[in-house]
């Protein structure tokens, strides 16, 4: 039997379903965005002030299928300003090892995914770079959008020369540990870049003062946004000065290089650095690193390396005749 074909009127209702189509707002307009590019996307995101991204940033966390993101509840503080459906998924340093092969997953299959950090441009002072190497090693495209970054904005306003800089994210939190990192980032003929807590910035400016002697300095405390301070002086006042700060928010410290003409390291401040040294090293590295950081010769460092070798060993032995 003969099957009859079924005609449909113009008054039946037809199921079409809606394009998939993604938007964003800029300044109360609605812009369509198109789809991303099969890869992983490297967003650069604002460091406070939220209207500081790019429409290439925006047009992109709309269009990819995934956003990787440190804290998502940051990121859709940024997404819901602008308007932005995506779908947020967390990575981090704490389930990095879990998230990473579902991201290279999604990557195979010819998705697109934007990985961005809280604040400023991803992969500086954070793990991303473990992603983005494994991207690479799978043949997957790797895509930069360039934007805010708190390093380049510190060294925009710290007013020290730029042609040469050294970043160093965090120093350690202890004092012992702060203080051997710094005697190391002393012979560094560059700016120096560091970050630091608000818990911390006291005791580190001391440090630094400390350590690094005279040279200029800028203290960058929350970056774009309303509070915004930027303190620049020789790093003696800015530790003297360092109990008025005011320890809320994020602080970037840019420290000017060494003066060339600046005259050796004193006998007080190299005894001082070749405790610390001899506490982790031999006579033989402390002496190496030290003729780097203090313009003194090799054959007084030496022999005075061994002389505070002898008197901590000396301490050491009365230390155990005591004991019952």
């Amino acid at each position: 039997m003969a099957m009859r074909a079924k005609t449909v009127s113009s008054a039946d209702p037809v199921s079409i379903p809606e394009p998939d189509v993604r938007t964003f707002l800029v300044a109360g307009q609605k812009l369509t965005a198109r789809r991303a590019s099969p890869g992983l996307h490297l967003v650069a995101t604002p460091i406070g002030n939220l209207g500081d991204i790019t429409l290439r940033a925006l047009e992109t966390l709309a269009g990819v299928d995934v956003v990787a993101c440190e804290d998502t509840r940051i990121t859709h503080r940024l997404i819901e300003r602008y308007g932005i459906s995506a779908q947020l998924k967390p990575y981090h340093e704490h389930n990095a090892a879990q998230a990473r092969p579902k991201i290279l997953e999604k990557l195979a299959q010819g998705g697109s995914v934007a990985l961005v950090s809280d604040a400023g441009t991803p992969l500086i002072s954070d793990p991303g770079y473990k992603l983005v190497r494994e991207a690479y090693d799978a043949g997957h495209e790797v895509i930069a959008l360039p934007g805010a970054s708190a390093v380049l904005a510190a060294l925009a306003l710290a007013a020290l020369p730029t042609d040469r800089f050294f970043f160093d994210g965090f120093l350690p939190s202890k004092q012992g540990a702060r203080r051997a990192r710094l005697n190391e980032l002393a012979a560094i003929d560059a700016t120096l870049v560091l970050f630091e807590a608000g818990s911390r910035i006291h005791n580190s400016l001391r440090d630094l003062a400390e350590v690094l002697g005279s040279r200029d300095a800028a203290v960058c405390r929350e970056l774009t946004k309303l509070h915004q301070e930027v303190r620049r002086a020789p790093l003696a006042t800015l530790a003297e000065t360092a109990e008025t700060l005011d320890t809320r928010g994020e602080f970037v410290v840019v420290i000017g290089p060494p003066d060339p003409n600046a005259q050796a390291m004193t006998q007080d401040a190299l005894d001082d650095w070749l405790r610390d040294a001899l506490q982790r090293d031999s006579v033989k590295d402390a002496v190496a690193q030290a003729v780097e950081i203090s313009g003194r010769p090799r054959r007084e460092i030496y022999a005075r390396a061994l002389e505070l070798a002898r008197q901590r060993e000396a301490g050491n032995d009365e230390s155990c005749d005591g004991e019952d």
